[in-house]
């Protein structure tokens, strides 16, 4: 290697001094753009590295486990970005040229102050109407998850789990997840919202 092709590759791995670009992370709902305002707290992130970590484990021969951010792609109308995708491997042509067009077996929503209320309501529709067979909605505050199930195209709370409880799915016999474990870690760095 000549002394010019060394020096190019040395400043080709150098780190650079620049800024970089920060893509906007919004959502698309009935047409409607959301800005998420802020990035997540500590435990937020925290729960969603246990659940994913919890369903790969025992689910990773039955599907494919995908965080934030990722867009889900229901229509041009409507593009989500939840906090945890689980698609079942019978379902993986939803994934097409790299992102995900189509409804996924499982969302997962964990609660932030800046979110709350569009992922129970606005959030919840849209999945309902689409046709996701399992919504969860994860309340890091009060270590709770709500699990909404997909019957005859409405959904119906299947079960209200708190840090006590196994979460098991009537759609996914893979999943069986030990809350008292997830919620542990994540109520290290909880804080409790003020008045």
């Amino acid at each position: 290697m000549s002394e010019e092709e060394k020096g190019k590759r040395k400043e080709a791995v150098k780190e650079q001094q620049a800024n970089y670009l920060i893509e906007e992370r919004y959502e698309i709902i009935e047409g409607v753009r959301y800005d998420f305002l802020s990035s997540p707290r500590v435990s937020h992130q925290i729960l969603v590295t246990e659940l994913n970590a919890s369903i790969r484990s025992t689910c990773h021969a039955n599907g494919i486990v995908l965080v934030a951010p990722m867009d889900v792609h229901f229509d041009e109308n409507n593009i989500v970005q939840p906090d945890l995708i689980f698609i079942a491997n019978e379902n993986l042509h939803i994934i097409k040229d790299g992102w995900v067009k189509g409804v996924p077996d499982l969302l997962v929503e964990i609660l932030s102050p800046s979110t709350g209320s569009k992922d129970k309501v606005r959030k919840k529709i849209i999945y309902e109407r689409f046709g996701v067979k399992e919504y969860w909605i994860v309340d890091p505050v009060y270590s709770t998850i709500d699990q909404l199930v997909l019957v005859d195209g409405k959904y119906q709370l299947e079960a209200s789990y708190g840090d006590e409880d196994t979460l098991t799915s009537p759609n996914l016999s893979c999943i069986s997840i030990d809350l008292r474990q997830l919620f542990q870690e994540a109520m290290r760095f909880n804080v409790q919202p003020t008045e």
